[in-house]
């Protein structure tokens, strides 16, 4: 489909509106803000000039950001498996009537539209961000019993819907090495923070209180961290989504809840603040196999704000943390050694400092988004100049 994509950027030049490529992202799972979505995919793509939609539902209406129109369907089910039988093809209805040229999916659950849009014959990526077949052995939400089953089963599943998607977009060398031997278009865009994650004049007065951003479950090791300050006089500033209502009564009920501040899912604005004053980013994930090869994106973003981190002790995280000198790693299995290291970087606010320092210098010069976002333009230049 030609469309003069490739000359308009190389000209710097923009296209009419009505001459724009349609894109849209659906993603039945992750909120309007999740920060790779929205900020870094939607909005790059926007700013390149092309007519970006992203498809949600998360209940929160329909409105435009930085450029990037958001369709919400609502919230459809509040239980896992009522989301995955409806949601992905409710969204499917809602999307296919814009017409776009290419549809961009971001969830598991979403492989089941492929085929339809296929039929429509629409150009297709999978955002693949997670390994899925190790990471279902870790959710504690299916019965022991059946995770390897199912695992196993989803893999298949996957690996034969993969062969029909026109692009394969992965987030690590890992799941790189699994997908190129099934599609040769597949690539990899690093989920590293963008550049100005830090609210441009915003001041950084630090407060006597450490961050932990992400997944609330125990093999994000959780438990362990609120173990780790109960000898330590720090508040910490918990923000994301609890894997059950069960595991967060869980830790409601350990003594050292009342040293945390439960802030729910943030927006990215949101999440720059708690930043501006946090002390430190905790990121102590357990030895999963589907973490230690990861490249977890809120390691990124605390180097990007200036907060030093205590991340897990695994070979590839030591060589970013330790090697840039921008933190700690810890056995995350271990909660004195995360407590030290707590205590260690509050205690030395000179050294704390030093490492912040590092690695927002670090993320600047090597582990950012700038890079990554001309990759992904240049993956759908190739696909609207089929």
């Amino acid at each position: 489909m030609k469309c003069g994509f490739v000359e308009v950027l190389k000209s710097g030049t923009t296209l009419p509106d009505k001459m724009k490529p349609k894109i849209a992202h659906l993603t039945s799972v992750h909120p309007r803000w999740d920060v790779r979505v929205l900020y870094k995919e939607c909005v790059c793509l926007a700013k390149a000039d092309l007519e970006v939609h992203l498809f949600v539902a998360d209940g929160k209406g329909d409105e435009i950001i930085d450029g990037v129109e958001i369709h919400d369907l609502g919230v459809q089910h509040r239980n896992r498996f009522g989301r995955f039988l409806h949601t992905p093809n409710a969204l499917f209805r809602k999307a296919i009537k814009f017409d776009c040229t290419i549809y961009h999916i971001h969830d598991p659950e979403m492989l089941q539209v492929i085929p339809k849009l296929k039929n429509k014959k629409k150009i297709t990526i999978y955002d693949i961000h997670e390994d899925v077949p190790r990471q279902i052995l870790t959710k504690s939400y299916i019965p022991r019993y059946l995770r390897k089953i199912i695992s196993v089963l989803f893999e298949k599943y996957e690996n034969l819907i993969v062969k029909k998607v026109d692009f394969l977009i992965v987030t690590t060398p890992h799941i790189y090495n699994r997908f190129k031997k099934l599609n040769a278009n597949t690539e990899i865009i690093r989920n590293y923070p963008i550049n100005n994650f830090l609210i441009e004049g915003e001041k950084s007065v630090k407060r006597n209180e450490i961050c932990y951003f992400g997944g609330i479950s125990y093999i994000r090791g959780i438990n362990n961290i609120l173990r780790a300050i109960s000898n330590i006089d720090v508040k910490l500033n918990l923000a994301g989504f609890f894997d059950s209502d069960k595991y967060k009564q869980q830790l409601m009920s350990y003594p050292e809840w009342n040293k945390v501040i439960y802030h729910g899912i943030l927006s990215k604005q949101e999440m720059q603040k708690l930043l501006a004053y946090s002390k430190i980013g905790l990121v102590t994930l357990l030895p999963m196999i589907n973490f230690i090869d990861a490249l977890p994106v809120k390691m990124f973003e605390y180097m990007a704000a200036g907060v030093p981190v205590i991340a897990s002790n695994f070979p590839l995280w030591k060589e970013i943390v330790e090697g840039n000198n921008c933190g700690i790693c810890v056995n995350p299995n271990d909660p004195s050694e995360i407590g030290r290291a707590i205590s260690y970087l509050l205690e030395n606010e000179s050294i704390a400092l030093e490492m912040g320092m590092n690695g927002r210098k670090t993320v600047i010069q090597k582990y950012n988004w700038d890079n990554e976002g001309k990759r992904l333009i240049s993956i759908y230049s190739k696909l609207l100049e089929l």
